[in-house]
């Protein structure tokens, strides 16, 4: 691992970040690790410039828009991990302390953290991540197939595909899962 690599920790539990902070100099090299308890204060910090954040389920969730594009090298604290489904990086507060430090290094050794988006679609083609996108704005079948100039008939074959696929029969299920899988941002949806 690089040895100019910066760590943000944005955790409101200052003990916990003390410990996180404890173990990443310990076993790992940084030259920087950056503490906040809020996000605002990531934001003051200059945040952009870190290479590794770790950070809470809640504050994660709060400010998905700002982490979600970010999630490669994105970690989140959790105390139980069944109980978090999103596709991050996460790391149990409840593990032993071998049991971090080799997550730990996994996490770092992979450069880029979490998988591709792009990767993770569940085997959905470009075509239907397409389709998908135009659903979760909000067009209809028929202006979806005038977007994309395909058939309306190729379109509903693309929508039941992507649902059996991704076993997501709902809109507003497929934009979640458009979100999460960094499809579109958060950004991107029309409001109502």
């Amino acid at each position: 691992m690089k040895k100019d690599r910066r760590v943000a920790i944005l955790l409101p539990d200052r003990l916990c970040s003390l410990g996180l902070e404890s173990v990443l100099k310990e076993y790992f090299s940084f030259s920087k690790i950056i503490y906040c308890a809020s996000f605002q204060a990531l934001e003051e910090e200059q945040a952009d410039a870190v290479d590794f954040y770790f950070t809470d389920s809640d504050s994660f969730l709060a400010n998905l828009d700002y982490f979600l594009p970010r999630r490669t090298k994105t970690m989140v604290l959790v105390h139980q991990p069944e109980s978090f489904s999103l596709p991050v990086n996460i790391l149990s507060t409840r593990s032993s302390l071998e049991t971090l430090i080799e997550q730990l290094a996994q996490f770092f050794a992979q450069e880029n953290g979490f998988t591709n988006p792009v990767e993770n679609n569940k085997g959905l083609s470009s075509r239907e991540i397409n389709v998908l996108r135009e659903v979760v704005y909000g067009y209809t079948n028929k202006e979806i197939a005038d977007h994309l100039h395909i058939s309306l008939n190729t379109v509903l074959t693309h929508r039941k595909n992507i649902t059996a696929k991704l076993g997501i029969k709902t809109v507003p299920g497929l934009t979640f899962y458009a979100i999460m899988n960094g499809v579109i941002s958060g950004d991107e949806i029309p409001s109502l």
